[in-house]
């Protein structure tokens, strides 16, 4: 008898890294009502640990928190429920963690089969790669010497083969963060590869998805409106639907928020150009989607839409970069940061001319950081802030040599009795160099990447979509009219009065997201916030172009900030690696607005 097709089905999203909380899935499966359990633990650096574990001990090279911090715990219960569990957990070792999870279920008595997509490992094939003379794909750098990982981003078809094959749990290798939700939906649904608008929408419920809490109040810019419920926050749900609409909710009487901002912020999290946000399924087009409040904790989104995918994966590649080093300390008293610059200055100088005696080359960067004298807003810091009484000064040091790195540990420490008073130590003991991890993406062909879909080890038929190799995507941008603007005299006020934002990074790339509190102010932060200006309020990290992206769907702009993160999260000096507090400085810059608007701005 044939099964008879759901028109919905609930998916939790528990994971947004390795290493969050484990409360995540134990809410969602006792209390989510939820079809579907996913999991999204691996970022770039993620695989290189993983890859290094791997190459000390045989059966390691995967996310051992999933097996045993997650199923471990839950899996009778996942298996008494009937929920479908799709995690990338795999890592660069997917036969061990099939194993260890094998053995987890034995032990707890139950019979479940598990799926596995190979092919993502791409280390083994490094001479091929090499051979085919592939460059970065945006520095255009050749290939490292020698390679650490090399994984390519697949996609949801070939989790949703598993599925269609019947396993319960689906593990992966890389794939991208939103394919662990999208694939329920083209298996439930039958969602073909050329339903590029259904996909779009099913990918971007995977984008929602992908990063946890931060899509339920979590990061929120209005924190006060969910501090409260910080400690039982609620972990997000979507309730999805066979044309591709979803809603985003949480378990009840759970904390947090699930409102259009919220859920607007994550959108615009780590995305660039949104009318061309590529996927290995589909390439979207986020600038209509539209979010709506269906009741309490419940938005709907709709509006998304794609086109055919490129013919290419990227590919995230990581070789070894040398060595950091962070020093940290506290220095209090009258002129502090005056001081902590100095310090910071004169061990700097000490060890740069001992490393030359030495026959030692200079550190490859440094970062001297004031924290507590906004050391994170550059030349945009308020000149009318008090000066602080107790700062802590950082400063980080790169080098090929670890003992260059030691050598700097050394002499920070060792100036306590011989530069600035008022000064003491975060940590116990000196600080110690560890080994960076750098980036090297890329792209390859679809027809390269061999792809398996095994289910308790039997291979399942599988043949990806493949586009026309002369296949060239159109990218068409929304036009957004600005006449809509109040005239009349204007006052000055900080971003954050009109909008919220959410900031992120790829690579050496970061962006930030503005959304309009009310549509009608758009018009007003479109007027002030030009990429000219992004650009120049970040002039102290901003090294390359900044372009500005309309959404007007959700009445919102996204700037990207092109080498805006000093080589990026794997091998920067920066204070902030990833952009993360982007978004939060860029709120404090002055805005034009209508004088008219003071009274609804609590300025009156």
């Amino acid at each position: 008898m044939a099964k008879t097709p759901r028109t919905s089905i609930r998916i939790g999203g528990a994971s947004g890294y390795w290493g969050d909380s484990n409360a995540a899935p134990a809410q969602l499966v006792e209390h989510g009502n939820i079809d579907y359990l996913v999991f999204d633990y691996l970022a770039e650096v993620t695989m290189a640990i993983l890859a290094k574990l791997k190459s000390r001990k045989e059966d390691q090279g995967y996310a051992h928190d999933f097996v045993f911090g997650v199923m471990k715990p839950l899996i009778g219960k996942i298996a008494e429920k009937k929920i479908k569990v799709i995690a990338n957990a795999g890592g660069v070792n997917l036969e061990a963690c099939r194993k260890a999870l094998e053995q987890v279920a034995k032990e707890a008595g139950v019979t479940l089969k598990i799926g596995t997509v190979e092919g993502d490992n791409l280390l083994d094939r490094e001479a091929e790669l090499r051979a085919l003379g592939v460059r970065d794909f945006q520095s255009g750098a050749e290939m490292p010497a020698r390679l650490m990982s090399a994984n390519a981003y697949l996609g949801a078809f070939p989790i949703a083969a598993a599925l269609d094959a019947g396993a319960d749990i689906v593990l992966t290798g890389r794939c991208v963060d939103s394919a662990v939700s999208l694939a329920p939906l083209i298996h439930e649904f039958g969602w073909k590869p050329t339903d590029y608008d259904r996909l779009s929408q099913g990918s971007l419920c995977g984008h929602l998805l992908e990063c946890g809490a931060q899509v339920t109040g979590g990061n929120f810019t209005d924190w006060k409106d969910v501090e409260a419920g910080w400690d039982d926050v609620g972990w997000p749900i979507a309730e999805c639907f066979a044309d591709g609409s979803f809603i985003v909710t949480k378990p009840e009487k759970t904390g947090g928020a699930v409102t259009p901002l919220t859920v607007g912020e994550q959108m615009l999290y780590e995305i660039g150009d949104p009318a061309a946000y590529i996927l290995p399924d589909v390439v979207c087009d986020f600038t209509g989607v539209r979010m709506v409040q269906d009741g309490k904790d419940r938005v709907r989104v709709t509006g998304a839409t794609g086109r055919m995918p490129t013919r290419t994966y990227k590919v995230s590649a990581t070789y070894p970069g040398g060595f950091r080093l962070v020093s940290s300390s506290v220095i209090v008293g009258y002129d502090a940061p005056q001081k902590a610059r100095r310090v910071a200055e004169a061990v700097l100088k000490r060890c740069e001319r001992m490393l030359k005696e030495a026959g030692l080359p200079p550190y490859g960067a440094t970062e001297i950081d004031v924290i507590g004298d906004e050391a994170l807003y550059g030349a945009s810091a308020d000149p009318r802030r008090p000066v602080p009484r107790e700062v802590v000064l950082r400063v980080c040091v790169q080098h090929m040599r670890p003992e260059a790195c030691d050598l700097f540990a050394k002499e920070s420490v060792g100036t306590a009795l011989a530069t600035s008073t008022g000064r003491c130590g975060i940590d116990a003991g000196r600080p110690s160099a560890s080994p960076m991890v750098r980036l090297f993406s890329f792209l390859i062909d679809k027809a390269f990447v061999e792809i398996a879909v095994k289910v308790d080890g039997a291979a399942v038929a599988f043949a990806p979509f493949l586009p026309p190799k002369d296949h060239k995507d159109s990218v068409a941008h929304p036009h957004v009219d600005d006449t809509a603007l109040p005239g009349g005299r204007k006052i000055e006020v900080p971003l954050i009065r009109l909008a919220v934002a959410r900031s992120g990074d790829k690579g050496d790339g970061s962006n930030i997201g503005v959304i309009a509190r009310k549509a009608e102010y758009l018009p007003a932060i479109r007027a002030s916030l030009t990429a000219d200006a992004v650009k120049a309020y970040f002039a102290h990290y901003a090294k390359g172009s900044v372009e500005r992206y309309d959404l007007p769907g959700i009445h919102a702009v996204n700037f990207v900030l092109n080498n805006s993160l000093g080589g990026g999260g794997t091998s920067s000096v920066r204070l902030d690696t990833q952009a993360k507090t982007f978004g939060q400085l860029l709120l404090s810059i002055p805005v034009s607005a209508p004088e008219a608007w003071s009274n609804e701005l609590g300025l009156a």
